[in-house]
């Protein structure tokens, strides 16, 4: 009886939350996200052992989902982070060690660096396995690779999964080089556009239906599938839907995603700007204005200026301390495509531009970084050869054209076209 009045004190007091407490520039301001909606997935952890995936982001209106559910009486056995950590506050890059959350007790398990996957003995006293974290809509973010991984360690060891869905602030759209297979790395694993227009959860279910997971977890899906009539499967999975969301909306994260998405701007921006990471140019990390700000020291000294500095969200920004001249974007109008003006423009500008690109002591063309982050090695080849925006983007139409029939079959939400 306790269980059940909190759980409704908990649902109300977050719908009003949602409805009235939404941040001014929701363009949508009753969306619910899958975590939310405890009703449908709460009675399915009572009396379990849960494991839950989750980091700053995973916010039940003002409260973690962690703190939440150990408030309904929930028994949540070990949590599970990514990259930035559990609280988020970890440097893009940086290794996170094993910890205990301090909050609660908790242990937590990272899976981003040496280890990217949960084992069966990290499993061995879970039921039942949460998956929230608020992805950007973008195919180098890194949750994605944390998410095929999960997915993988849940099915191979039998375990349920539900996924609670968060909106995609890049939903309207897909865009970009298709990733090629020979270019796979933690910051790009299936072959997907850079832009893909799906949320996490329809992200999830597209990977499992069309096999691309490892092949134990690919069999086991197939048993699950083939099982569900019966209702005698060897695992349950879900995707726990928001509420009133379509890839029309326009969704203004509550939480920043990652310590250098500081802006929903720049999280608009981010597809078009991440790729200055695998240039010699500075993306802004170590300014107020990451991933908006771009420049270099040899650039002409006629552009915008900013300097890099250490902070807490960037400790050793590329070129600290260098007085750097360039972009600042913040005010650039946001559209529904990737938009590749800027780096030409820069590597026009680019005095050297034998070093433009950061060069793998291997110099072979899938080392690189910039090209990992392309998904292959033409957008950098086109960008030296002096292509035309739209000669480059022409040349992603088949393959744009092919993911989105297959994206189709996935969507939860009414499309945006």
């Amino acid at each position: 009886m306790l269980f059940r009045k909190l759980f409704l004190l908990v649902c109300c007091s977050l719908v009003l939350t949602i409805i009235f407490g939404q941040p001014s520039g929701n363009t949508t301001t009753n969306i619910l996200p899958g975590a939310y909606r405890m009703e449908v997935y709460l009675p399915y952890l009572k009396g379990k052992r849960v494991g839950v995936f989750a980091n700053q982001t995973s916010m039940v209106g003002q409260t973690h989902l962690v703190d939440t559910l150990k408030k309904l009486g929930v028994n949540i056995a070990k949590i599970f982070s990514p990259e930035h950590g559990f609280r988020g506050t970890g440097d893009a890059g940086e290794q996170m060690s094993n910890d205990t959350d301090k909050q609660t007790g908790i242990p937590i398990i990272s899976l981003y660096g040496k280890k990217v996957k949960a084992t069966a003995a990290d499993l061995k006293n879970v039921d039942v396995l949460l998956f929230d974290l608020q992805d950007v809509g973008v195919r180098f973010y890194t949750y994605l690779s944390s998410l095929q991984y999960f997915m993988e360690s849940a099915f191979e060891n039998s375990k349920p999964l539900f996924i609670l869905d968060r909106p995609n602030p890049n939903g309207f759209y897909v865009d970009g080089p298709v990733l090629q297979q020979e270019y796979k790395s933690f910051i790009g694993m299936q072959p997907i556009p850079v832009v893909y227009g799906m949320t996490i959860g329809e992200y999830a279910r597209m990977i499992a239906g069309e096999k691309w997971l490892s092949e134990d977890a690919n069999a086991v899906y197939t048993s699950y599938e083939q099982a569900k009539a019966t209702r005698d499967s060897p695992i349950h999975f879900v995707v726990i839907k928001c509420a009133n969301y379509t890839h029309k909306s326009k969704y203004q994260l509550p939480v920043n995603p990652s310590p250098n998405l500081q802006t929903v701007h720049a999280i608009y921006m981010y597809p078009s700007t991440c790729f200055f990471e695998g240039t010699t140019l500075s993306e802004g990390r170590g300014t107020s204005h990451p991933f908006e700000y771009f420049g270099h020291p040899s650039l002409p000294n006629t552009l915008f200026s900013f300097t890099p500095e250490s902070t807490a969200a960037a400790k050793d920004p590329k070129l600290k301390n260098q007085l750097c001249y360039g972009w600042n974007i913040t005010d650039a109008p946001v559209l529904p495509q990737l938009q590749l003006k800027w780096l030409l423009q820069a590597y026009k500008l680019f005095p050297n531009k034998d070093s433009f690109f950061i060069a793998p002591k291997s110099h072979q063309p899938q080392d690189y970084f910039f090209n990992k982050l392309a998904g292959n090695d033409m957008l950098m080849q086109q960008i030296i050869s002096g292509k035309t925006e739209a000669q480059i983007r022409t040349s992603w139409q088949p393959q744009l054209d092919a993911f989105k029939k297959i994206r189709k079959k996935y969507l939860l939400y009414d499309d945006f076209e």
